[in-house]
């Protein structure tokens, strides 16, 4: 299960370069596209992953002095780039990359959002908006995937998925959260989104 977990978190990090390079045209894509004719699998009927009212959260500091709070106890992994935070199928992934200039509505869904189709497993985008967050506004993209299969079993799951662009200065965060389809992590999700901050 780590070995999957890891894969994961990996693989999300990678996915978050790759898009980058929609503003970055000099950063080489990470994924290969094999996965574009992937079928969708079956959401679960009961799926695990609700984050729970209780949950504590604790702050991250990240590279260049971000900030996010994320789910206390949380299998954690450093990157020189982020980190990712997992809990079996849940996960909070954040990346911070140099960018030349901010994305917008049109370039996400020109370029990003076609990036994110071909290089991602079976993806479903559902909703591409502009939000005002405290941190400023910030590009949401909601959309559905299949999980990453599992090391052992070789099972996957439906997964939903939030992916939010954060931009200042020539630095780009990204942040995903990813969850099993059906999940109820409203409340959770935007408690870290509305956390992020550039320091």
């Amino acid at each position: 299960m780590q070995s999957h977990r890891n894969r994961h978190h990996l693989v999300a990090g990678a996915l978050a370069l790759a898009m980058v390079a929609t503003v970055l045209p000099a950063l080489p894509s990470l994924v290969s596209g094999a996965h574009a004719a992937e079928k969708p699998v079956a959401p679960e009927k009961n799926p695990p992953g609700d984050i729970p009212d209780t949950q504590v959260f604790i702050d991250y500091a990240g590279p260049s002095g971000i900030h996010l709070k994320v789910p206390e106890g949380w299998a954690r992994s450093d990157r020189s780039d982020g980190a990712s935070f997992v809990d079996k199928y849940d996960g909070v992934v954040i990346t911070l990359t140099d960018a030349t200039q901010a994305p917008d509505l049109a370039s996400v869904n020109d370029q990003y959002v076609v990036k994110l189709k071909a290089n991602g497993r079976a993806v479903k985008i559902t909703g591409v908006k502009a939000v005002k967050l405290p941190a400023g506004t910030a590009i949401r993209i909601t959309y559905s995937s299949n999980s990453e299969p599992n090391a052992v079993t070789n099972k996957q799951i439906r997964q939903e998925n939030q992916r939010y662009l954060y931009f200042k200065d020539g630095k780009l965060a990204t942040l995903d959260l990813y969850a099993p389809f059906g999940a109820d992590n409203v409340d959770q999700w935007q408690l870290m989104s509305r956390s992020f901050r550039w320091k």
